[in-house]
């Protein structure tokens, strides 16, 4: 698995190398936007991890150019950044960011996030966490073992919580990944949502207020 990181920070570029080469896998590094996306390009990396604020192009800059070439399409693409507003996490998921992350972080936590994004972008046919199973191919949710049935717009909501267990989802979060497409709002959400943990007996998925939504086990 081939891994690119982008940052302006020489000993953070050093940090997350050595950690990731630790556990196996191939490095390339990039100390601005520009470069790294160069480097996307020729390498063709499984994920890239990009910081927010780098000279020549900022990382937002960087993930919509990445969205745009095709090429790059199984390119997974997470945020490693300080700044921890909720306007920039929300930014990074409109410009097309598969997760993102805050520094500081763990090394171990790190690396399990890195391998839960690879495997998460793995296609299934299932997703599968405790008395949850969704079977993505027939859209159908079994529930300790019961056919529940859930509406086109439920379905797609759950898998996408289902996705990053314990992630946060905000209301653009949601309507950017499902439904930017069309004219969606925060009711719409909170009526699938409500409609979903109905469904789960009211468990599973968490209304965090004023932020946004979670699965939890």
């Amino acid at each position: 698995m081939k891994i690119l990181i982008v940052d302006d920070e020489l000993d953070i570029l050093e940090f997350l190398s050595y950690a990731l080469r630790k556990e196996g896998f191939t490095v390339i590094t990039a100390n601005n936007g520009g470069q790294g996306l160069i480097l996307a390009k020729k390498h063709k990396p499984n994920l890239i991890i990009l910081d927010v604020m780098m000279p020549e192009k900022d990382g937002f800059e960087v993930c919509k150019e990445i969205r745009e070439i095709k090429e790059l399409d199984n390119s997974i693409v997470t945020f490693l950044s300080a700044r921890s507003e909720d306007y920039s996490e929300s930014a990074g998921y409109t410009a097309g960011a598969d997760d993102y992350i805050f520094k500081p972080i763990n090394p171990k936590l790190l690396i399990s996030r890195v391998n839960f994004l690879l495997k998460s972008k793995i296609k299934q046919d299932v997703i599968n966490i405790g008395d949850i199973y969704l079977d993505l191919v027939h859209k159908k949710l079994f529930y300790n073992g019961k056919n529940i049935i859930l509406r086109n717009d439920e379905f797609n909501l759950l898998h996408l919580l289902m996705s990053i267990p314990g992630k946060i989802f905000s209301d653009e979060d949601i309507i950017y990944k499902l439904w930017r497409e069309e004219p969606r709002d925060s009711k719409f959400i909170n009526m699938n949502i409500k409609r979903i943990k109905e469904k789960l007996k009211n468990k599973h998925i968490k209304t965090i207020k004023g932020i946004g939504y979670k699965f939890d086990l």
